[in-house]
């Protein structure tokens, strides 16, 4: 399966795909921005002529009167401004979470909807952690990007208006201000990177605690804490991960620290040399104590524009490769054809023939082939039983049935026709299937059955399903009977079923579906080989005449099957209904043998 190369993107492109987004789902984040720098720069300005305004004022002589309406003035200036600010900066964040939150859930249809080979590649998975975290906070590219793009706008204002004022008083002035202040943020910055260049083992470290705690409360592990005493044990890894990060961050503290003093010597040298020239012009005449006011507060203000924008350019740069990993995620090419395959919709009634022709699959960065060369035929209407031992390949070979891989080489076939020019999701429809796990969700009883949410369940097939599935009298004994919520993991008041009771619910939930085609893939691993047989033997009543897979590890259980395939070496080793596989007397009689041997045993032993 050949990937296509992943586009990037600059830090222009990313803005732009966050102004694009914002006009399309939030219109009003991009107005809150333009006032958030308008009343920023009106602030800063009022802040910086306000002095100089009243002391100009005082040298012409004004009247008490006049004085007295200008501070007035200026006074209701800055306090509506800066309430306006309040009220714009308190606001913008919940227009800014909804732009942040239709970005994560492109992200997880994204994720939803890629190729099962993307699910299992371990470097689609740390592609997907990296793109999460442009979206996980509010601290995230996709959301913080706009507090950095107002305040680096209101600094490159600022900036240019400071510039001008002080060029009027000498080019090397404003020249030096911006070297040294330049000079400061570079040699500050370089110093506080230790903590990103040691980013990697920050993480590590960090990782290791995160997983101390999230095991300590996984419910899976509360009968193990208590019974093998491991409580002690956890407590003594996080603590030593806690010292170790605290080691960590008493290191970074003291590289801030020298950072902040090459800071204060530079700024002393700056504002030294800056004050020293417009104390000297003072003394000339060259300057009314208005314009060295004015002068004197700009240079004192330069050096937080420039920083700013120093600062804000950072930001903004390690923003935008947040947002780059989300929009590199969620157009990453697909193995498979979504949307522009060829349709195929479901044949009511209709029994489809299923092939493998000279089918041979590796798995990505593996020495040998899992299957090697297989030819199978999956007619309509057939059950077929697919056995053998654990590794032999067994479920590699649904996953190929089931679309979930292509084959490295040869071809999978439906009705006659390679199922790579459908469209995959239309082929999924053709399959009700229950694996090893199950995907329960935290939702009502109803809602795991029907795959849907509660308003669009059609209860009477639903109970027909739970009916024939035979768990319909333990459904309607629950507290709210079909919409009692399955797990307690979200809800309070909800309730955990037995092994065999999850293995009826999946049961209905493959019968709701009413696909042509059944797979079970050892979903009764869990469960004693009596109660398997059994309920296996009910997958076949209901099933009827639809085609079936069954895959189990205990040969037992399938022997009511049209056929059965025993997978060992990476092909079909042997093939045949129970009968005729026994009175070969192979490899299959061998291992039926054995495991006979094993369960009588048990029988005895219990007896």
């Amino acid at each position: 399966m050949k990937k296509t190369k992943r586009k990037t993107y600059n830090i222009f492109q990313n803005c732009a795909f966050m102004i694009r987004r914002a006009w399309r789902d939030c219109k009003s984040v991009l107005v809150v921005a333009l006032g958030i720098i308008l009343c920023g720069v009106a602030a800063n300005l009022l802040e910086l002529f306000v002095v100089p305004a009243i002391l100009e004022a005082v040298e012409r002589g004004v009247s008490p009167g006049a004085l007295a309406g200008m501070i007035l003035w200026f006074t209701v200036g800055m306090a509506l401004v800066r309430a306006l600010r309040g009220y714009l900066d308190t606001n913008a964040m919940f227009d800014r979470i909804q732009v942040r939150s239709t970005l994560c859930l492109d992200l997880h249809m994204t994720f939803c909807r890629a190729s099962f080979p993307h699910i299992e590649d371990p470097d689609y998975l740390k592609r997907t952690e990296e793109a999460e975290k442009c979206v996980t906070d509010n601290n995230g590219g996709g959301e913080y990007i706009w507090t950095t793009l107002t305040e680096l706008l209101t600094n490159v204002i600022c900036f240019i208006v400071y510039l001008l004022l002080l060029a009027q008083v000498g080019p090397w002035v404003a020249a030096l201000c911006i070297a040294l202040s330049a000079a400061g943020y570079f040699a500050g910055e370089h110093i506080r990177a230790w903590r990103y260049r040691h980013r990697e083992e920050e993480a590590a470290l960090m990782h290791k605690a995160d997983y101390v705690v999230y095991r300590s409360r996984d419910m899976k592990l509360a009968k193990d804490i208590r019974i093998f005493g491991i409580g002690p044990w956890l407590t003594e890894l996080y603590e030593k991960y806690t010292r170790l990060m605290q080691d960590f961050y008493v290191k970074a503290y003291r590289q801030d620290m020298w950072a902040d003093l090459l800071d204060v010597a530079l700024a002393f040298l700056r504002n030294g040399a800056a004050y020293g020239l417009l104390i000297a012009m003072a003394l000339r005449g060259e300057l009314t104590a208005a314009a060295f006011v004015l002068y004197f507060t700009a240079v004192s203000g330069f050096a937080q524009w420039v920083t700013g924008i120093f600062s804000g350019l950072g930001a903004l740069h390690r923003e935008s490769l947040d947002i780059a990993a989300l929009r590199e995620f969620m157009e990453e090419p697909e193995l498979f054809r979504f949307g522009d395959g060829k349709p195929l919709a479901v044949k009511k009634n209709h029994l489809y023939t299923l092939e493998l022709r000279d089918v041979s699959f590796r798995y990505p960065g593996a020495d040998h082939d899992t299957l090697s060369h297989v030819n199978l035929t999956l007619h309509p209407g057939e059950k077929l039983a697919v056995v053998g031992r654990n590794g032999a390949g067994k479920t590699t070979l649904i996953k190929l049935l089931c679309g979930f891989y292509d084959p490295t080489e040869g071809q999978v076939l439906l009705d006659g026709e390679d199922i790579r020019q459908y469209d995959r999701r239309d082929y999924y429809r053709h399959f009700a299937a229950v694996f090893q796990q199950f995907s329960i969700l935290a939702g009502t009883m109803a809602e795991n059955v029907a795959q849907t949410t509660g308003e669009n369940v059609d209860r009477p097939k639903m109970w027909d399903c739970l009916e024939r599935a035979g768990i319909a009298d333990k459904v309607r004994e629950l507290p709210q009977g079909e919409d009692t919520h399955l797990g307690r993991e979200v809800y309070l008041d909800g309730v955990d079923l037995s092994g065999g009771q999850l293995q009826r619910l999946m049961l209905a939930r493959a019968l709701y579906k009413d696909a042509p085609v059944v797979v079970l893939d050892e979903p009764t691993a869990a469960l004693d080989p009596i109660a398997e047989s059994d309920l296996y033997q009910k997958y076949s009543d209901l099933t009827g005449d639809r085609t079936s897979v069954y895959i189990s590890h205990r040969l037992a259980s399938t022997r009511f099957c049209d056929r059965i395939l025993l997978i060992e070496n990476g092909g079909i080793a042997e093939e045949g209904t129970h009968e005729e596989l026994l009175s070969r007397g192979g490899r299959y009689a061998y291992l039926f043998d054995i495991q006979s041997k094993y369960y009588k045993e048990g029988v005895m032993e219990n007896a």
